[in-house]
């Protein structure tokens, strides 16, 4: 890899991005400058004149994961280096980077991580054909046939794939659909946070820089929407200067790869990673000293503005009514041939999914509240309070049971009009209605916390279920009205970022000419915060606003969107709840829980700060449905329970049915689950090596007729008695299953040929000793189990197996033997 890199990437094609990537910063940064002073002349304004929409109904938290630790668990990992398949464990800050370590123990140990990712600009695919599709676009002359391989091969058929345009892909893969199903939510909830990533409180940088970026693109002649407006600013300048020193160097350099179509494809991702992190390094330390230029000159900049604020508005006034003038004709006729007849269209587009969304997270809040109630009307006392209300503080930030309100906004398609309006994707819109829908039921679940609290102080405990249901009705109604007016100033916002650019292309060729001459009415000690480009485009944005408020306005009146007429206002609706504003979240675990225990444990979760405090565990990943998951797959900080999944909650009664009531195994499938875990107590001494390897002998499927239900629960009550003995009584699994041969008669031909079959097959599996160790075994072993744990198998004959075993340990060796410690009792 390093070769390939150095060799096309030699010291002059170095100092050739370097100046590049200076000119492109040299641009934005005088673009910035002067942006930078119009924001804080609005800023300062908006602080002065006041203003603002309508007030939120529900509570909000500033820092809602301040001390979590979102996920954690295990994937697979290919490496590029090597090629091979390794077990790392995968730990998500509340920052949303992905950190992946050696073990769960290096991670406990506050080790540096091997890989750490920032998901930002990222798509997360769970397909090999979507990813060959993608990485098609990468080199255009180089194209994969339909149904061929990439340059790797995914060791099971779950894989998921971080793709980047520019950045260095990364390759996972697990071993169920459903754990796919859900690290996909997982890394989904990584990349949209990442995306999301300039602050809406910092009134004067974040609009400075969104104005300035788009500025830039439209001197270039990119007017529509943008992708790769995502992540932090030096992120977003390094994708800037990629938009056009990407193709550059693709053309420069694509055709000189040698090799097959794979291996230029590889070589080429290789090479543009390293041109995006060079490049990356430089926007990242010019921005710094950019930012810090401007925030020197900010106390000079506020003095001018406080101390002459009246005459700058009056200069502006007079300014925008002469563009006015000369625009707003143009304006209005291209508005009324081009744009109105698509308006009511785009609005649909965008509000029925998004209805839907919002409809969803009320949907699954309500649930949630449901669930709490049931579960105290089965004898539930505070303490149980404590727990579900714990659990339900960062539903928000589940990706499983959010991903059902996501879902209904991925539905949103804008095609027929995309072109029209140079829309690259629908992402842009998807994405911030998610962001939005998620704050929506974080406010609403800090509501209702905030609720239960008070209730529960001034009326006491004695009836908290009816106490509950009180809280949950006043927070849904809150939530209505919230979202509705959430969701209205979405759609303007949307209406507006997918029109005005169209807009702006139309006019910009016929009034551009005669914005100059504007200038002279500006007074020059106002000309920074005075610019004739953005008033322009501030009179374009007059001139479509009442139609896209209108619009609106009529869309609320439709009940099927459950949207809140402008008419309809709640102003201090609840004013007992808003002196509630300022108290800080809940401690459920502290409130009501096991003091004692928490005190016991506190010690040996993970550390926060340094300060002994637990760290807390919102989501844990990922339990596969009736299979045990290892122990290193499953991080779960001592005194913290999940947040269980929505398929996997049960009743008390049924739980405590199943403890008290044995269970006799009734499938052959069953059998093989009792005597695996036997198969690793009851080790030959000889073969004690082989285990800590990875080795452990399993059986194949043994047939078993219909009505030998007495023979199966021989196989049971043997099996146990097995797992009792002593270490010195232990024995090899042979000699087991000679006892048991020995206790049974086999009542046909048919039953001992199995029976002798599956004793060759053991045998056989012992005498051939290690193996390269498969994912398979990985995700049945780790590194500091504390006991033997119960590998999932399924129904595959020995036969069919082999084919599969030659892909995992083939010439390929994409297989790499993971060191385990097995711990023997």
């Amino acid at each position: 890899m390093g070769d390939v890199v150095s060799s096309h990437l030699d010291e002059g094609k170095r100092e050739m991005i370097a100046v590049k990537t200076g000119d492109v910063m040299r641009q934005f940064s005088d673009v910035y400058k002067q942006q930078y002073a119009v924001a804080l002349f609005n800023s300062v304004r908006y602080e002065i004149e006041g203003g603002g929409g309508p007030q939120s109904q529900l509570l909000h938290r500033k820092d809602p994961l301040a001390g979590r630790l979102i996920f954690s668990g295990n994937l697979f990992q290919y490496l590029e280096e090597n090629r091979k398949w390794r077990n790392r464990f995968v730990s998500v800050p509340n920052n949303y980077s992905i950190n992946l370590y050696e073990s769960k123990t290096a991670h406990e140990r506050s080790l540096h991580p091997k890989v750490t990712i920032n998901c930002a600009g990222y798509k997360a695919l769970t397909s090999i054909e979507d990813y060959i599709e993608l990485i098609n676009t990468s080199l255009p002359d180089v194209k994969a046939k339909v149904g061929s391989s990439p340059f790797i091969k995914c060791a099971t058929q779950f894989p998921l794939i971080l793709w980047h345009p520019y950045a260095r892909h990364h390759y996972f893969c697990v071993m169920t659909e459903k754990e796919q199903q859900k690290w996909h939510a997982v890394l989904q909830d990584c990349i949209r946070h990442c995306n999301n990533g300039l602050p809406e409180d910092c009134t004067v940088q974040t609009p400075a820089f969104t104005d300035s970026v788009r500025l830039h693109r439209q001197g270039k002649g990119h007017y529509g929407t943008w992708d790769m407006m995502c992540g932090t600013p030096p992120q977003i300048l390094a994708n800037l200067v990629m938009e056009s020193l990407h193709p550059e160097m693709r053309n420069a350099i694509g055709p000189r790869l040698k090799g097959k179509m794979q291996q230029r494809q590889r070589d080429w991702m290789f090479i543009s990673d390293a041109v995006y992190r060079q490049v990356l390094a430089q926007t990242t330390s010019q921005y710094d000293s950019l930012l810090v230029n401007c925030e020197d000159q900010k106390v000079q900049l506020d003095t001018r503005l406080r101390t002459d604020m009246d005459q700058v508005i009056t200069s502006k006034e007079h300014v925008i009514s002469k563009i006015r003038a000369l625009v707003l004709p143009k304006a209005e006729s291209l508005l009324k041939r081009s744009v109105q007849p698509y308006i009511n269209s785009i609005l649909e587009a965008l509000m029925e999914p998004t209805s839907r969304g919002f409809a969803e997270v009320r949907d699954v809040f309500f649930r949630e509240v449901v669930d709490i109630s049931k579960n105290l009307l089965n004898g539930g006392d505070k303490e149980k309070l404590g727990e579900h209300m714990e659990k339900l503080s960062m539903l928000a930030f589940h990706p499983v049971k959010m991903k059902s309100c996501y879902d209904n906004v991925e539905e949103l398609n804008l095609e027929g009009l995309q072109q029209r309006f140079d829309v690259s994707s629908p992402s842009v819109f998807v994405s911030r209605a998610q962001i939005l829908m998620r704050e929506q039921m974080d406010n609403a679940v800090h509501t209702f916390e905030q609720l239960v609290q008070q209730s529960l102080a001034a009326q006491g405990e004695n009836d908290m279920c009816k106490i509950i249901q009180g809280c949950q009705d006043r927070v849904l109604k809150k939530y209505d009205y919230d979202s509705s007016t959430v969701r209205k100033k979405f759609f303007r916002e949307a209406l507006l970022q997918i029109i005005i650019p169209y807009m702006l292309q139309q006019l910009s060729p016929s009034c551009s000419s005669e914005l100059p001459r504007f200038k002279e009415l500006i007074f020059e000690d106002f000309s920074q915060f005075l610019l004739v480009e953005n008033m322009f485009e501030e009179v374009v944005l007059q001139s479509v606003t009442k139609d896209i408020m209108m619009a609106v306005k009529e869309a609320a009146v439709q009940r099927r969107h459950n949207l809140y007429r402008d008419s309809i206002v709640m102003t201090n609706s609840d004013p007992n709840l808003h002196l509630l504003c300022e108290n800080p979240p809940v401690d459920w675990a502290t409130k009501f829980g096991n003091n004692e225990q928490d005190g016991s444990t506190s010690s040996s979760g993970d550390s926060d700060g340094g300060s002994g405090n637990r760290r807390k565990q919102v989501v844990s990943m990922i339990q596969v449905d009736e299979v045990p998951l290892p122990y290193e797959s499953c991080l779960e900080v001592p005194g913290v329970e999940l947040i269980p999944e929505e398929d996997s909650v049960a009743s008390d009664d049924c739980e405590e049915q199943a403890q008290d009531e044995p269970k006799s195994p009734d499938s052959v499938e069953e059998i093989r689950d009792l005597i695996n875990p036997v198969m690793e107590v009851v080790i030959p001494e000889q073969s004690k090596s082989d285990v800590t390897n990875g080795t452990v002998p399993t059986l194949s499927p043994i047939s078993v007729e219909d009505g030998e239900q007495e023979e199966l629960s021989h196989v049971a009550t043997f099996v146990e008695d097995a797992l009792v003995k002593s270490p010195q009584e232990m024995r090899s699994p042979q000699s087991i299953l000679q006892d048991l041969v020995g206790n049974k008669k086999p009542e046909s031909d048919k039953d001992e040929a199995n029976i002798k079959t599956a004793l060759e097959e053991i045998d056989s599996a012992v005498q051939e000793g290690a193996g390269e160790q498969t994912p398979e075994v990985c995700a049945a072993k780790s590194d500091s189990s504390p006991q033997p744990q119960q590998v999932p198998t399924d129904s595959t004959s020995h036969e069919e197996a082999q084919p599969l075993k030659k892909t995992l340990n083939g010439e390929d060796n994409i297989i790499d033997p993971v060191e385990v410690e097995v711990v023997l009792p």
